[in-house]
Order: C-alpha cells, then sequence, then structure tokens
C-alpha cells in the first residue's frame, strides 16, 4: 500500500538481464497514479492493460494488494497468463474483520492526522478487500502459481490452506523477509522469479 511500481527496480533489472521483457504496472493510488481512488474493477484494468500489451501470455507477478488483484485476475482471465506469482498475500481475508479495522483506521487518521494526502488509498484497498476470498480464486486455478512469503510476513498465516486448494502450488518460504519479501530479500526472491520465468518458457513447465 501507498508505494510505487519502483519497489520492483531490482526484480525488472535481474529479469531483463536474464532475457525476459519485464514491465512493473502503478495500480490506481500508487506512484503516478498517487491521486486516483482505487477500486478493485480499475486494478484489474491495469493488469489487462499491461497482459493485452505482451506479445504472450506473460507471467504475472503481484505483491500484498497487487497479489490480491493478480490472483482475482488470474482467476478471470487465466487463458491469457503463463502462470502467476503471488507474494505476501497467503491470507483468507474473507471473514475477518476487513470492515472494522478499516472504519478503526479512518477514524484515527482523521482525529490524530495520521498517513498524510494518501491515507484514502489504505481506506479504499481494505473496502475493496471486503467478502474477498483468495482461497475461491484459487480453486480454479489450471495454470501454474508461484506462492512467496518473508517468513516475517503475518499474512502468510493460511499458507498451508493455499496448498489444500491447490497442491500444485509451489510454495517457497524466504527466511529473514517480512512482508515486503522483494524488498526484503531481494537475491533470494529474484532466485525464485527467474525460475519461474525458466519453467514459464519451458513447454508444459509446471511448478514442481
Amino acid at each position: 500500500m501507498r508505494t510505487s511500481s519502483a519497489i520492483w527496480d531490482r526484480q525488472v533489472t535481474a529479469v531483463t538481464r536474464s532475457g525476459h521483457r519485464a514491465h512493473a504496472v502503478d495500480l490506481p493510488g500508487h506512484g503516478s497514479r498517487g491521486r486516483e481512488r482505487f477500486t478493485f474493477d480499475a486494478a484489474l484494468d491495469t493488469i489487462d492493460d499491461a497482459v493485452s500489451a505482451c506479445p504472450t501470455p506473460p507471467l504475472l507477478v503481484g505483491l500484498s494488494m497487487g497479489g490480491y488483484a493478480s490472483l482475482a485476475y488470474a482467476a478471470r482471465h487465466q487463458g491469457r497468463l503463463g502462470g502467476v506469482v503471488l507474494a505476501g498475500c497467503s491470507a483468507e481475508l474473507r471473514g475477518k474483520p476487513i470492515g472494522a479495522y478499516r472504519r478503526v483506521t479512518h477514524h484515527m487518521s482523521r482525529a490524530f492526522g495520521l498517513g498524510g494526502d494518501d491515507w484514502h488509498v489504505v481506506n479504499d484497498m481494505l473496502g475493496a478487500l471486503k467478502g474477498y476470498s483468495s482461497l475461491a480464486h484459487l480453486r480454479v486455478l489450471r495454470l501454474p502459481v508461484w506462492l512467496v512469503n518473508g517468513i516475517r510476513d503475518p499474512l502468510r498465516i493460511d499458507e498451508r490452506r493455499y496448498l489444500s486448494v491447490l497442491p500444485s502450488a509451489r510454495l517457497t518460504v524466504v527466511p529473514g523477509a517480512g512482508h515486503d519479501v522483494n524488498t526484503h530479500a531481494p537475491t533470494a526472491f529474484n532466485r525464485i522469479l527467474l525460475d519461474a520465468a525458466h519453467r514459464w518458457r519451458t513447454p508444459g513447465g509446471v511448478p514442481a
């Protein structure tokens, strides 16, 4: 939340040096689009525009909210993708008190002047996640899926449930990393990403 596509600079560099084409985008409310309001539909449209610009079905990579959005997109359009890497989003949010947390953070930010001018994106994103079920989206996937979590990330709480729903997924827990696993442990994350890219380009390649 409240970052930009620049968090992917090390990954874009590593992937490009390995001979792949890479492109990082800003979702609504982030980076160059910081003044826009975040909606799930707008996030999916952003992903769709990026996928449409690719000459072949791409490997879609997302972190945190970007991971949840990537998962939702993959569930709807998996025929347009070669695979998906989901980082920092292994928590089933449906049924958890997202709405209450959203209300508390909104009132706290207004009462104490916290969060800055772009705090609206936090409320927008929490609102978009209300009722969202990542497990429901995982159940329909028939394409290669990689799950990547930092060992200290609280959003890995349901990673075993994810695997029970999609046993073919490949799970990697990165030592020493927290939620922002790609910036906390870029070398380890890049290794995982490049392995996924290699398998994606190999005919019939699947996580193993």
